[in-house]
């Protein structure tokens, strides 16, 4: 019982700080160019994941890898953090938070997609209404409480939250079927993204403009949505009884962010929001009951 307590704490924890990330995203964009907060949010994550594996004691596994595997790590480090956040940070520079947080938790969905020709997946009837539905949202949504004149704001920005979803929906193909240490991963993933955040950064942006406001915003970043939240949701899936139980806490992320977005950003929340992204959830919600599910 005590460790089906300290998993339900661990991912409430996780929930509560993925939560505050969108509202993290939009203050650090106020300050900071989208690389350059990139460039601060993946180096506090590989020092974090450094010394988390220094703890461990597992940094002597980066010498039994073979080449293969580092260039695995090359092309997963590329697609997420590196362009996943890219796109992610763009878009949430575009649009309002309360738009882009919701747009972006559509990756289940697009998931099942990408499956069909990545995994020779067939679609069935019950993953077509759950994707139907959650395509409704994402309409709801997008039209930013305006239903009647249903003309984007930003479509660019809409186009770009969806486009971060599949980013991350391809990533997850690749990465699940990689056998390595997750914490080990994801550590080679980061510290592959910083070269390539370093040199862009160079060639597109600059280092002399980084703010110390903006820094603590990346800081933020760095630790409560890409380090410390990805271990606590690990030791919150190996401490539970029944894993599908804590994943199915994960469909709270959003109501908690669109919390935080009115109280720290105050944004005037759309009743569209709410009923979007309630369509959203649903959909994926039927989507991982099917029994030949991906997910």
């Amino acid at each position: 019982m005590e460790g089906k307590k300290r998993a339900f704490i661990y991912a409430g924890l996780t929930i509560l700080f993925w939560g505050t990330s969108a509202s993290a995203f939009k203050i650090g964009l106020r300050h900071l160019d989208y690389f350059q907060l990139l460039f601060v949010a993946i180096l506090t994550t590989v020092i974090f994941l450094f010394f988390v594996l220094a703890y461990q004691r597992k940094l002597v596994l980066l010498k039994q890898l073979s080449r293969k595997e580092y260039l695995h790590s090359v092309l997963l480090g590329f697609l997420n953090p590196f362009l996943y956040y890219t796109v992610l940070f763009i878009a949430y520079n575009r649009l309002p938070a309360q738009v882009a947080q919701p747009l972006n938790f559509v990756w289940p969905i697009t998931l099942v997609l990408l499956s069909i020709p990545i995994l020779n997946q067939k679609l069935k009837f019950k993953s077509f209404m759950a994707l139907l539905l959650s395509f409704f949202g994402v309409i709801i949504i997008s039209s930013e409480g305006n239903l009647t004149n249903m003309e984007f704001s930003d479509s660019l920005g809409v186009f770009l939250a969806l486009g971060s979803s599949f980013v991350w929906a391809l990533f997850w193909l690749y990465n699940v079927k990689d056998k390595r240490n997750e914490v080990l991963k994801l550590f080679l993933n980061f510290l592959f993204a910083l070269l390539l955040i370093t040199i862009t950064l160079l060639l597109f942006s600059d280092f002399r403009s980084i703010n110390i406001n903006g820094v603590f915003a990346g800081i933020y970043i760095g630790l409560f949505e890409m380090g410390i939240t990805f271990v606590l949701w690990l030791k919150a899936l190996k401490l539970a009884v029944r894993t599908e139980k804590i994943g199915n806490l994960i469909f709270l992320t959003p109501f908690c962010s669109l919390v935080f977005i009115r109280i720290i950003l105050g944004e005037e929340l759309f009743l569209t929001t709410f009923f979007g992204l309630i369509l959203i959830v649903v959909g994926i919600f039927i989507q991982q009951t099917n029994k030949s599910k991906i997910l």
